[in-house]
């Protein structure tokens, strides 16, 4: 080896055994280099494999047995197995049976479950659902008269807008302010109270899955059974339990106690069920409650004061606005900035010109009195106040 590195040290005027013990040293420390970078990889590797021990232990993730001890090699976590009715799908192409939601405009939409045999009536003509079937997700059909439509998949924020309201639902705004703060992720498990329409619990299904769940309870039965209709329709039915159950009056159920990791309550007095969702909820567990009046914030948070911390109150308003582009006519712009350029101390003074100048200037005026300028509003049908959300966290036993 180092007679073959001796022929690369380029030194026409030393002699041979300087060459030789040049190329010596270079391989010394080429050796060095390489074993340096051999013992980095090791210990990196030692490293790696130390953090994901660290995590599993944490997250209760179970690793391989067998980690590979070659230095090229990685490492491999084996996560939880998730049951695949579980999980939800992300369809890619429309089939029969499936729900979808029908887009006319951003204001008009409509959930159609597709039936080969059936048709759509609307105002653009009647559309075949037996022509959708196949077609990908987001497509644009159309129907006798030429007309179309798109259709689009159920997504929990698509559903809040177009599901059937048997209460006064959270819309997207309060329903993302939710999923936040409770620090919804997927594997957690969370309970509600009421269902009402299941706009949130729609959202929290989502948030949960493959392995989490949501534990629902309203007091009224045909809502609850009518919402176990759409979480059907929905294909979230395996992520989302409902259940029959005053919670004011008789509190969670003891099966679920110390299992939550956060808890949402949207009741008429939340503060009566303030003391069973501590039994509920983890150490360090997070409690929403939703209230439409300032008085129920204030009698809440003087029962949370007892058993948590951290007690915050939000309001969440969305503004949206229309855009439009318009015309507008910019002569009459021009010649108030003009104006205005001289500070208005003096009159504008303006030459008198002959006919065929004053023609020629009108026409290039006229040419260029109008221009597109972008303008936006706030929407006029834009909602204002909807509830306050109080967050709370459990306070942590020493």
């Amino acid at each position: 080896m180092a007679a073959r590195l001796a022929r690369y040290v380029k030194a026409p005027c030393e002699t041979k055994k300087k060459k030789k013990r040049k190329a010596k040293t270079l391989l010394r420390f080429y050796s060095f280099v390489w074993s340096d970078l051999f013992l980095t990889n090791i210990i990196t590797q030692t490293l790696i494999v130390s953090s994901a021990k660290f995590l599993a232990s944490l997250l209760n993730f179970p690793l391989t047995k067998a980690v590979p001890q070659s230095i090229s090699g990685s490492v491999n976590l084996k996560m939880l197995p998730t049951e695949s009715k579980k999980a939800l799908s992300f369809k890619r192409y429309i089939e029969d049976g499936d729900l979808v939601i029908v887009y006319e405009r951003h204001d008009v939409m409509k959930p159609v479950k597709v039936s080969k045999d059936a048709v759509l009536q609307n105002r653009f003509g009647v559309y075949k659902h037996s022509d959708w079937i196949g077609k990908p997700l987001g497509a644009k059909v159309f129907s006798n008269k030429g007309k179309f439509v798109y259709l689009l998949a159920p997504t929990p924020e698509l559903w809040t807008l177009v599901l059937s309201h048997r209460t006064q639902i959270l819309y997207i705004a309060d329903i993302s302010f939710v999923v936040m703060y409770l620090e919804v992720v997927p594997g957690c498990v969370v309970l509600e109270s009421g269902t009402g329409s299941g706009s949130l619990s729609t959202s929290l299904a989502r948030a949960v899955a493959p392995t989490g769940h949501v534990y629902s309870f309203d007091f009224h039965e045909q809502r609850a059974v009518s919402a176990r209709e759409d979480f059907e329709k929905t294909g979230i039915s395996s992520l989302v339990t409902v259940e029959v159950r005053d919670i004011q009056g008789e509190g969670f159920p003891e099966k679920l106690s110390g299992l939550a990791d956060s808890v949402f309550l949207d009741l008429p007095q939340p503060w009566l069920a303030v003391p069973s969702a501590a039994k509920m909820l983890k150490q360090d567990g997070v409690l929403c409650s939703f209230s439409p009046c300032i008085e129920q914030v204030q009698r809440t948070c003087e029962v949370l004061r007892s058993d948590f911390i951290d007690i915050r109150t939000f309001e969440v308003l969305l503004r949206t606005y229309e855009v439009k582009e318009v015309k507008v006519d910019t002569s009459s712009m021009a010649d108030q900035s003009l104006e205005e350029d001289d500070g208005g101390l003096r009159p504008c003074k303006r030459k008198h010109r002959s006919n065929e100048e004053d023609d020629t200037v009108s026409h290039d005026k006229s040419s260029n009195a109008t221009s597109s300028v972008v303008m936006a509003r706030p929407c006029s049908e834009a909602r204002g106040h909807t509830g306050y959300l109080t967050f709370a966290r459990l306070q942590c036993l020493a």
